[in-house]
């Protein structure tokens, strides 16, 4: 009996003894992520917020001293960068993005759904079609454009940006949303059919609020490359009241040789909208690309 209640006692100390909370290799891989992890983050960080610092220098200490704090904060240096044509290459940016991605969204959701929802003759061929415009590159169509644009009017326009942004990040934008629309339950169309919905109020009413997550990656992505895109908008607005960020700040680079901290102050400036705009929506960015392209 004796022994008997020795092992039960035995037993019972071994089921509510606590348990390793984590091996030696579990420690250091876990350190050497958060190292890297780390390091990374250093990586990324650390140029923007010396971007932002020599903003507020003056000449000596971008040039005495790098890596140092400003001995002021120069705000000054801020506005006049903005008054020397900031604002105006930003406006023109924010009216330029703002256009594409409201186009290039909307006509890749509804392509998408076409693609994905309805039964098209040869649909999968035109899947293909579609996806090898992801094969074109825009820099070698330059001439060719050049020439179609001035024939119709759009040469030194908003329309001629609106038009190149949308038209060479639809086929991206199609292959991102079509593969979220995929995965959507095809019993909320016959639901909605049997209540008497259309086609059209399908996909305004139903998909289109389904597929947000992945709408805002789409129209972030967007955002990113309309904003930072140089090389269409170099070619195709000389209108200096036209140009856009990137090559604003070129030109103004320019004229400021001996003046970075205006230019820094200008770049900062630049990067500032894309920054806020993908900590806004970056729970919803992450979520549209994992729960579609990762299905």
């Amino acid at each position: 009996m004796i022994a008997l209640d020795s092992g039960l006692d035995r037993r019972t100390t071994a089921k509510h003894r606590p348990r390793a909370t984590m091996s030696f290799r579990s420690v250091v891989g876990r350190v050497l992520g958060w190292t890297l992890l780390g390091a990374f983050a250093v990586a990324v960080l650390y140029p923007v917020l010396w971007m932002v610092l020599s903003g507020f220098k003056d000449n000596q200490e971008v040039f005495n001293q790098p890596w140092g704090l400003p001995g002021e904060l120069r705000w000054e240096n801020y506005a006049r960068a903005w008054d020397l044509g900031v604002v105006r290459y930003f406006t023109n940016s924010v009216i330029v993005t703002s256009a594409s991605i409201v186009a290039t969204t909307l006509i890749s959701a509804w392509a998408a759904y076409g693609l994905c929802r309805l039964k098209l003759p040869f649909g999968n061929g035109v899947a293909l079609l579609v996806l090898g415009g992801l094969l074109l590159s825009p820099t070698v169509a330059l001439i060719p454009l050049f020439r179609l644009l001035t024939a119709i009017g759009l040469f030194d326009t908003y329309w001629a940006l609106i038009v190149l942004y949308t038209a060479f990040r639809i086929p991206f934008t199609i292959f991102l949303i079509r593969a979220y629309m995929i995965e959507l339950p095809r019993s909320v169309d016959e639901a909605a059919t049997i209540d008497g919905a259309t086609r059209a109020q399908i996909f305004w009413r139903v998909i289109l609020p389904m597929s947000r997550p992945i709408l805002v990656s789409a129209a972030l992505l967007q955002a990113l490359f309309a904003w930072n895109e140089f090389a269409f908008a170099l070619v195709f607005v000389s209108d200096e009241s036209l140009k856009t960020l990137p090559v604003g700040l070129v030109s103004m680079q320019s004229r400021l040789l001996t003046d970075w901290p205006v230019v820094l102050a200008g770049l900062t400036i630049a990067a500032l909208p894309t920054i806020l705009l993908f900590l806004i929506g970056q729970r919803q960015f992450l979520r549209g690309l994992t729960e579609g392209v990762g299905k």
